[in-house]
Formats: structure tokens, sequence, C-alpha cells
């Protein structure tokens, strides 16, 4: 099986490229897709930055890419995107796509411990093999210039993903994140599933428990959250994790943004605010 990336769409925005890649992902056990987006460049030589984005329930690698308009600000600051999908797919486990919040496009950015699950391990395609991927088929690229975002699921991803691995990536902000899965559905019904009962584990995927263990952090920590974000009270619960931040003595800048909803229109809204966020961090 191609386990080397084979280009599947090309399409020009804002002086560089989208362009969409199908490969097999031994860590998964199935083929993956992933966008990367080539901000232009007048040099062949030059090594772009890299910005990972991990999408949110339901979300495909396609979602960030079609709807975000990050782009623009991209293609002005000289950082390459990244956006994998959120779970394996075609596996055909049974039940995988019985709910939307679990399973097929629910993978929740970890490393699942059930045997009926073994194939969801996103973290380790995330951190390990599709850095690799890139560094081996890419060369315009920079990976040792990094940073991590993402929304709702993805944004969980993301923090946990960058608190865990400080020494890989510069940066991390996110959009309406859940920042405290074990006291949310969405996380218990996830973690039961995937990680068993054992809690202890649920926190290893946590943000708002991983900061007081994880707290050697620099780069100020972006969130911008929609005031009239339907999940907010009941899903992601901000308050908790700034709470945690503020304790740990961990830079946040938690935005809450009056009027706006958990949808790419407020994603695209502020967009632009992210990406120069993680491009200063880069350039350093």
């Amino acid at each position: 099986m191609e386990t080397k990336p084979e280009e599947i769409s090309s399409t020009k925005m804002f002086g560089g490229y989208n362009k969409r890649y199908k490969h097999y992902s031994p860590t998964l056990g199935c083929s993956m897709t992933f966008y990367i987006y080539f901000p232009p460049s007048s040099f062949p030589s030059h090594k772009f930055p890299v910005l990972y984005w991990l999408s949110g329930l339901t979300c495909s690698d396609e979602n960030f890419i079609v709807k975000s308009g990050a782009q623009r600000a991209a293609s002005n600051e000289g950082v390459a995107l990244v956006a994998p999908d959120t779970s394996p797919r075609g596996l055909n486990v049974e039940g995988e796509a019985d709910s939307w919040d679990f399973g097929v496009g629910a993978g929740f950015y970890l490393n699942a411990t059930q045997e009926k699950w073994k194939n969801w391990r996103m973290y380790d395609y995330v951190v390990k093999e599709l850095p690799k991927v890139l560094s081996e088929n890419f060369p315009q690229l920079d990976i040792s210039r990094a940073s991590i975002s993402g929304h709702s699921m993805g944004g969980h991803g993301a923090l946990t993903i960058y608190l865990k691995n400080l020494d890989k990536y510069k940066s991390v902000s996110a959009f309406a994140p859940i920042v405290n899965p074990v006291n949310c559905p969405w996380g218990h019904k996830a973690f039961t599933n995937y990680l068993g009962g054992n809690k202890a584990a649920w926190e290893e995927y946590d943000a708002t428990c991983l900061i007081t263990k994880f707290n050697d952090v620099h780069a100020t920590i972006l969130i911008d959250q929609g005031e009239d974000d339907k999940f907010l009270h009941d899903q992601l619960m901000p308050h908790k994790f700034a709470e945690a931040c503020g304790k740990a003595n961990v830079p946040l800048l938690l935005r809450l943004q009056p009027g706006y909803d958990h949808s790419y229109f407020f994603i695209a809204t502020f967009i632009d605010d992210h990406i120069r966020h993680h491009a200063q961090a880069l350039s350093q």
C-alpha cells in the first residue's frame, strides 16, 4: 500500500495552492487524505513554517480549507497550512457511523486503548506520522518550525497535543475548544468508548487537567469563543481552562466574542488574528 502521498487535487488561491493528498497510514490502518496550502514563493529553495489545523466533530480535511478563508493571511505571512482528517475512515468497525459525535469524523485526537477502536490513533497520526510524511515528501516545508490550532474537538486536540509536546510546537490557538472533556457529555461518550473506565487515562487528554503538569508555556495561548455558541455552557466551558491557566501562571488570551456561534462564520471572522499569532511565534 502506498504510504507516499499522491496528489489528488490542486487549486490556486491567493497566489498559492491548496493541494490535497491521499496516502496509506500504517498508524491508522487505512487510507487518509490531508490538505496543504502552500503560500506563494519567489524562491524554489524557500522553506515555509507549518501551521497544523485540527477540525471538529463531523468534519474532514476539507472544511477548514473550503470555509475558513485562512489562505489570505497564510499567503501574506508565508505560513503553510496543513489540515488532516478527523478520524480513520473505511474500516467498517461496527457502530463507527451510528452517531455524529463518535467514531468516524470524531477521533478526538487520542490513542484509543479499547480493542474495538484500536485503529483510532489520531494522536500518533498527528504528532508522529504526519510530520514524518511531510518532512520526507515536501522539501518546501520546515517541519521544525510548527504551530497548531483547531476548532471544537480540534481545539481540544490542538491544546492537548501542544501541552504534551512543547518542544515540537511554537504556539497554539483554538476556536471554541472542548477544554475539559472529562466533565462534558461529548468527552464522557468518547473517552468511555475509546479509553475505557480509567479516569486517569481520560485526564491525559484533557487540557484543563494537563495545564497543571505541562505549564512551561512561553507563547500566549489564544482562544476565541463565541458568546452565542449553543455548546458554550454544557460542552466547552472555557472558564474552567482559564481558571487552571491562572493557577498555573500560564499566559492565556481568552476572547469572548459577543453574538458569534460555533460555526465557520465565526472562525472566518477571526482566523486572520490566529494566523498572525502563529506567524509571529514561528518567526522567532
